[in-house]
């Protein structure tokens, strides 16, 4: 009797291990699905996992010592990628052009829809949006500062180029750029 006793109580936790065993790996597949699909518009991982986010750019100092571009922060939909990126679809890549030796032109990727990536590129002269075709390109706002100081946010056009700084007749001066934004 002591024996069927025994076997059934066995038999209770062994069962009761796996419904929990199951509910938790339904609750991970779950997580991992959710996960999936939060992350189906966003850039590619960098690899990097926290619980806290900074917003801050990962390699940033490496970046700077290699490419002499200070990343700051952002939201991780606007990323610096090598300019022979390839196109996809209409959207190609913005390019940022300045005249600091051995920059020529920096290229970013816009990830969605919306995006945000403060930065400090010197001597900036020149915008140009990500868009192929006509209609395309995302809606981007730059800002830069001058001597004077920062300046008012600048459309650049979704198709074309911008000119900015001393590639701007209007104003003729020497800008930084500090920010792109991204917005529907």
């Amino acid at each position: 009797m002591r024996a069927l006793i025994r076997f059934a109580m066995y038999g209770a936790v062994a069962a009761a291990t796996a419904s929990t065993l199951s509910a938790a790996t339904i609750a991970i597949a779950q997580t991992k699905h959710h996960d999936a699909a939060v992350t189906a518009d966003a850039p590619p991982s960098t690899g990097e996992g926290s619980l806290v986010e900074t917003y801050t750019y990962p390699n940033a100092d490496q970046i700077l010592a290699e490419k002499r571009v200070k990343l700051i922060s952002g939201d991780g939909h606007i990323l610096l990628v090598d300019c022979s990126t390839p196109a996809e679809g209409s959207l190609g890549l913005i390019k940022v052009r300045t005249t600091t030796s051995g920059l020529g032109v920096i290229c970013f990727k816009a990830y969605g829809t919306t995006g945000l990536l403060n930065l400090e590129v010197p001597a900036v002269y020149e915008i140009h949006g990500d868009g192929l075709t006509a209609g395309a390109g995302h809606n981007i706002t730059a800002i830069i500062t001058t001597a004077e100081g920062q300046q008012p946010p600048i459309a650049v056009s979704p198709t074309g180029s911008t000119g900015v700084g001393i590639g701007d007749p209007d104003s003729n001066v020497e800008a930084t750029l500090l920010q792109l934004k991204v917005t529907p």
